[in-house]
């Protein structure tokens, strides 16, 4: 079965809201205009119920079906935040916002659900309860973490919670998915390295910071060659490396280092935890230094559950004609908590020959939209059959 034919046919109308929701980015749980927008449709189309301002600024529908005797409710959530990126694509309908646009798809993710939503308030040939779910604030804010805890799955009754998420690169349209750990648990680190201030041109009268600081960057570098099971995935990046001093001549009294550790499993994600505090520390010491570590535990790792993802792949098979096999994604995404609360799975569609996300030049493409929007559609009518 290919794409749904109603939404080829309303892929115009959901191409408008997709550029319009492109021209207004909004960051975090700061996504009001998106939201009213997102709600006001989900009136329109008739939704039984739409209720705003779960996790700060999150929209919720509610779709009933032709009939209810399944007693069953399948979640499809999208995300609605953007980046504070400066836009370089050059479209028409660029972002609006200095410093802020969406690249990362999800004016692509919104809209997708927002024409599924449209075309099971039209049919509503399932039996059972569809609940679409828009997010806020998932590049960084645990937009999903928040929906959760403020109740929305047991509110709702959902049983089973599924997700969408572009793919650069690959052809527009298909889809590729895995069972089990999919996404990585994304955590921050921030490391202070204190030594002793002073001239450059007397360094043996100081404790030379930034050859404290730089013995760790490269230290770092073996917890994933030389701790973690080669079998296993650890990646750990210093991203940024900061002295307290911007002079020529002045060796600096402290530097601060910001980087991120990206794991797949809990018992290696304690570990790097704990190796790079040892390694801070240890060699600050060793060099007369002092090395603090504050350590910010982020998304966990996103599991895919095994029953869930073969139903997303005879969905996706019955649109595409096939599902791929997808590597394992070292990103973060904070679809994870809703998959903590529920059996679920989340997908990837292609998004063609695109600059990647999280890239000035990335924008999302409107010919996935047919197959994204047919696939939500097909998950509610697959798993509430009557």
């Amino acid at each position: 079965m290919p794409v749904k034919n109603r939404l080829a046919e309303m892929l115009p109308e959901i191409t408008e809201w997709r550029h319009d929701i492109h021209t207004h980015p909004e960051l975090m749980f700061e996504v009001h205009r998106t939201a009213a927008k997102v709600a006001d449709l989900l009136r329109a189309f008739g939704c039984d119920e739409v209720v705003e301002g779960i996790g700060k600024t999150g929209v919720v529908g509610v779709i009933k079906g032709k009939s209810a005797t399944s007693g069953r409710t399948v979640g499809l959530r999208a995300d609605m935040d953007a980046l504070p990126i400066l836009e370089d694509t050059g479209v028409e309908y660029a972002s609006q916002t200095p410093g802020v646009m969406h690249a990362c798809g999800h004016d692509g993710h919104t809209s997708m659900l927002l024409g599924a939503a449209k075309y099971l308030a039209e049919t509503r040939n399932f039996d059972g309860t569809a609940v679409v779910i828009f997010q806020p604030a998932e590049e960084g804010g645990g937009g999903g973490r928040v929906m959760c805890e403020e109740g929305m799955m047991e509110r709702f009754g959902i049983d089973e919670v599924y997700g969408m998420h572009n793919w650069p690169g690959h052809e527009v349209g298909t889809f590729a998915i895995r069972s089990g750990p999919f996404f990585a648990a994304a955590d921050e680190f921030e490391i202070t390295v204190e030594g002793k201030g002073g001239h450059a041109a007397k360094p043996h009268e100081t404790v030379d910071s930034t050859v404290v600081a730089s013995h760790v960057v490269v230290a770092l570098q073996t917890i994933a060659s030389r701790n973690v099971d080669p079998t296993e995935q650890a990646v750990v990046s210093v991203t940024s490396f900061e002295t307290s001093s911007k002079a020529h001549n002045v060796i600096p009294q402290r530097v601060v280092l910001r980087g991120t550790a990206r794991t797949l499993d809990a018992a290696i994600r304690d570990q790097v935890e704990a190796r790079i505090t040892a390694i801070a520390t240890g060699i600050a010491a060793s060099l007369d230094a002092t090395a603090t570590v504050d350590y910010h535990r982020g998304y966990p790792v996103m599991v895919n559950h095994e029953r869930e993802t073969e139903y997303a792949i005879e969905a996706a098979t019955k649109i595409a004609g096939k599902c791929d096999h997808s590597p394992l994604v070292m990103g973060g995404e904070d679809f994870a908590y809703m998959l903590e609360e529920r059996p679920g799975a989340y997908i990837l569609i292609g998004n063609g020959d695109s600059a990647p996300v999280h890239h000035p030049k990335f924008n999302f493409n409107d010919e996935a939209i047919p197959a994204g929007s047919s696939w939500y559609v097909e998950m509610v009518e697959s798993r509430l059959a009557g």
